[in-house]
């Protein structure tokens, strides 16, 4: 799609305000390092306050989180009125994924607590896979179809205009399919409960009762989208160590987000009402980061008058996963840039939210500060932390180093880092209560003080899988090298083989 010099402007932005901050950041440190002492003190000191800030909503989150797996969440919203009106409508688009990875994900939709029966599924395909795919659901429909309210497949055309590959054009062409058939056979778009799940979705066996429990009890529950707990452990075990600590740091962030979500967008497999998708027309078709561009589109279309309801129970998937550890890592990395790439949300918003006369401007100005601020420090703080910090001290000419700022300011950065250092020990105290059951197959020795070790790799994590491919999209879009969408390798289909 051809920018405007004004859209490309917007896009500049983000990426021109990481790259000024790193650029000077260098040139201060040598003509004027004692301005840089004061900036990376007082930058380190908000990042601590950050931490200190995170903390507590992480603890209270997670203990949502565990209250929640105790409730008898079907009970409960079995006896709340409308509740034989609601059905579920679940998307899952798949690429390329092999058998038994769609044949897990059915089976754990088909065991929920919520009656499979009040369920309908749809198999989103593409074209360019579509002898893998129609060989599959040859294989998977006749085994489930007759469990659901019913069982659709749909194949997404390649190189429609005005799209690009990826989940989003995959979503907007099924949904048209299907939907229109749906409504015509009588379903209600207010009762109806669509989830966009990632095709290894494995879901909690209470998600969709919590779910409509949560969807029958909030205000104008079609106002809203409604996200769980991602947890990336389906293959945990038989990750690398750098991947388990980047899904464990993605899945604390989500909860530290769940724990405020006046200010959260949605994120990777989530749910929302049909009412809403049929009023902005579904999920665009030219954009990478469709999770959370769908939350701006209801945003944006009611006004601001949108919001996030948080899920306290867990939808699990996979890690990236290739069978080999520097390959995965590879992966991890395109996959966390794919998941920076949402900084292209950016220029859509300003644009928006310029034309919305309805919108407050309170609300438009909260959440562009969140998200430039967020992924302005997503690219910069590790790179400010651990390494240019440190750069004044190692260049600053000899007469300055005697100055008491000089020589005091080394040890007050090493305090205020090992007061830091409270977010990791939490972060791997939490980690250990999230596993899964160990495999019987994983037969390593000693695997929870394992788990706990991994933690320091954490400052590799923070800036290799932190502020690279976060500054790799942004420099990209910067320079108008748009990302496309990229599917990450993840299990072996051991069970069709």
């Amino acid at each position: 799609m051809k920018r405007t010099r004004y859209q490309r402007f917007l896009e500049i932005i983000p990426g021109a305000l990481v790259w000024t901050t790193l650029i000077l950041s260098v040139v201060l440190s040598f003509v004027r390092p004692l301005w840089m002492v004061y900036f990376i003190m007082v930058f380190d000191l908000y990042w601590l306050l950050r931490i200190i800030y995170f903390i507590p909503f992480l603890l209270w989150s997670w203990w949502l989180y565990r209250l929640a797996l105790k409730r008898d969440w079907q009970h409960d919203a079995s006896f709340l009125p409308g509740y034989d009106g609601i059905r579920h409508l679940v998307f899952l688009p798949t690429y390329k994924e092999e058998k038994g990875v769609i044949r897990e994900t059915l089976h754990s939709l088909m065991r929920c607590s919520y009656p499979a029966k009040r369920m309908i599924i749809v198999l989103a395909g593409e074209q360019r896979d579509a002898e893998n795919f129609r060989f599959i659901t040859d294989d998977l429909i006749p085994q489930f179809e007759q469990h659901f309210g019913g069982l659709y497949t749909t194949i997404h055309p390649k190189d429609l205009p005005g799209e690009i590959p990826g989940k989003g054009s995959n979503l907007n062409w099924s949904a048209n399919q299907v939907v229109p058939q749906l409504v015509a056979g009588g379903i209600d778009p207010d009762k109806t409960i669509v989830s966009s799940f990632d095709v290894d979705t494995i879901v909690h066996p209470q998600y969709f009762s919590c779910l409509t429990w949560q969807y029958l009890t909030v205000a104008e529950p079609t106002r809203s989208s409604y996200q769980p707990v991602a947890l990336y452990n389906n293959n945990l075990w038989e990750s690398p160590a750098a991947v388990r600590v980047a899904m464990f740091g993605t899945t604390f962030w989500l909860m530290t987000e769940l724990a405020r979500p006046e200010g959260m967008m949605t994120f990777s497999s989530h749910s929302m009402s049909l009412r809403m998708l049929m009023d902005v027309g579904y999920w665009v078709k030219d954009m990478v980061s469709e999770d959370s561009h769908i939350f701006l589109q209801g945003l944006i279309h009611y006004h601001g008058r949108y919001r996030v309801t948080p899920i306290h129970l867990p939808v699990s998937m996979d890690t990236v996963m290739t069978g080999k550890y520097l390959p995965a890592l590879g992966a991890l990395y395109k996959q966390l840039r794919r998941w920076a790439w949402g900084v292209e949300n950016f220029p859509y918003m300003v644009e928006e939210f310029t034309k919305d006369k309805e919108m407050p401007f309170k609300v438009k100005f909260w959440w562009l500060f969140k998200q430039i601020e967020g992924m302005y420090t997503w690219a910069t703080a590790p790179f400010i932390i651990l390494v240019l910090g440190y750069l004044p001290f190692w260049v600053a000419p000899e007469q300055l180093r005697s100055f008491a700022v000089f020589q005091n300011t080394p040890f007050t950065l090493e305090w205020l880092m090992r007061l830091s250092m409270v977010g990791l020990f939490v972060s791997a105290g939490l980690a250990l209560t999230l596993l899964p059951a160990r495999p019987k197959h994983y037969s390593r020795p000693y695997a929870a003080a394992i788990f706990l070790l991994q933690w320091t790799l954490l400052p590799f994590t923070f800036v290799i899988f932190g502020a690279l491919p976060a500054i790799d999209a942004q420099t990209r879009m910067m320079l108008g090298k748009y990302l496309g969408f990229n599917v990450t390798q993840k299990r072996k289909d051991t069970a069709s083989s």
